[in-house]
C-alpha cells in the first residue's frame, strides 16, 4: 500500500488548512487511516483516526478544531484544521491499518509527510 499525502504549508495562528491523503495499492475495505504528526524533539502522536465504517478518534488537543473524515470509494483520508495554533506545527503523517482476521494490523504503512507551520 502507498500512502501519497498531500495540503500542508505556512498558516498564520487562527487559520485553516486541509490534509488529504491518498491510499494506493493492495487497500483492504475495512481499514482504519488516520494522521499522526511529529514536532521538532518530541515523539509521533496520534492526531485523529477514522474507521471505514465511520467511527472516528481525536488527541484531546484537536478535539472541536480538527475534523477528520474519508471518502472510502476513493481511498481518501482528509483532515480539516481550524483555529490553528503554532503548537500544532509538525510534520504531519497519514497512517493506514487493515482489518485483517478480526482485528487492526498495529504497524500498518505510513506516507511520506507533510510540514505544517503555524506562525504566531
Amino acid at each position: 500500500v502507498q500512502l501519497q499525502a498531500y495540503g500542508g504549508g505556512l498558516v498564520q495562528a487562527g487559520g485553516s488548512l486541509r490534509l488529504s491523503c491518498a491510499a494506493s495499492g493492495k487497500v483492504f475495505s475495512i481499514n482504519a487511516m488516520g494522521w499522526y504528526r511529529q514536532a521538532p524533539g518530541k515523539q509521533r502522536e496520534l492526531v485523529a483516526d477514522i474507521t471505514s465504517g465511520g467511527s472516528t478518534n481525536y488527541v484531546d488537543s484537536v478535539k472541536g478544531r480538527f475534523t477528520i473524515s474519508r471518502d472510502n470509494a476513493k481511498n481518501m483520508v482528509y483532515l480539516q484544521m481550524n483555529s490553528l495554533k503554532p503548537d500544532d506545527t509538525a510534520v504531519y503523517y497519514c497512517h493506514y491499518r487493515p482489518y485483517i482476521s478480526g482485528s487492526y494490523k498495529q504497524q500498518g504503512y505510513w506516507g511520506q509527510g507533510t510540514l505544517v507551520t503555524v506562525s504566531s
